[in-house]
């Protein structure tokens, strides 16, 4: 059995939502090894909880359980590095599925929210990787709003098939779709790092170099596990 954690980032411009799938098996193996980067870091830096929460946007900005190191990026960056080399090490696999807002809101009247639309695509991607391992997967998302209209697009996708163009009946996600507080998952955590970091070296959303420098660094640890990744840019249709 496989697993897919899941999670969204986005800006005003993109939205982008991850996957982290891992075998179950492998699953004790992964919090060990995320919870090990976290003590290291509260033995390390004075005032860092030892059940201090990764999450991308904290850790990036040294807020909420990170803010003892606001002043200290070098030692930020460090941490998310470790944290990255820590999924990337454990044989799971990264799928990665975006859309143009702006295109989106051009090309449809009454557009679906971006995150149903994403996740939609995203289904058919941890669908595909898993009928590729001749596995089944089960889907846990961080806790959002909407939650049951999800898991009612969800279900008529296994029941009969998704919209667009790649339309298809999901046979290999089993279940509904389940939802996790991130404080209470390193998986969930985990893949939020890797959706806030990919949207924001997607987006430009820096521009000082030594950011960006440091952003290509951090992805560098994630590149040879992403086993898909494409953002949808819709055009406008043709009058």
């Amino acid at each position: 059995m496989l697993l897919a954690y899941v999670d969204e980032s986005y800006t005003k411009e993109e939205y982008w939502i991850a996957a982290l799938v891992c075998e179950e098996a492998d699953l004790a193996r992964i919090t060990q090894t995320l919870d090990d980067v976290v003590e290291q870091a509260a033995v390390s830096y004075s005032g860092v909880p030892p059940r201090s929460e990764l999450h991308g946007y904290s850790l990036f900005h040294g807020k909420d359980d990170w803010k003892a190191l606001r002043l200290m990026p070098r030692a930020r960056i460090g941490i998310y590095a470790s944290a990255l080399e820590a999924i990337s090490s454990t044989g799971a696999r990264i799928i990665l599925r975006g859309v143009d807002r702006v295109g989106l809101e051009q090309r449809y009247s009454y557009p679906d929210h971006p995150h149903a639309v994403v996740l939609e695509h995203l289904f058919e991607r941890v669908d595909d990787y898993a009928a590729s391992r001749g596995e089944q997967v089960l889907i846990i998302a961080d806790e959002i709003d909407r939650a049951d209209s999800h898991r009612r697009n969800l279900w008529w996708a296994q029941k009969h098939s998704t919209s667009g163009y790649r339309s298809r009946q999901l046979t290999n996600i089993v279940d509904t779709l389940h939802f996790a507080p991130s404080d209470a998952s390193r998986l969930v955590q985990a893949v939020d790092l890797v959706a806030f970091l990919h949207c924001r070296i997607s987006s430009g959303a820096d521009t000082d170099t030594r950011a960006l420098a440091a952003n290509r660094r951090l992805w560098k640890h994630l590149e040879p596990v992403v086993a898909h990744c494409h953002m949808w840019l819709p055009k406008p249709f043709r009058r």
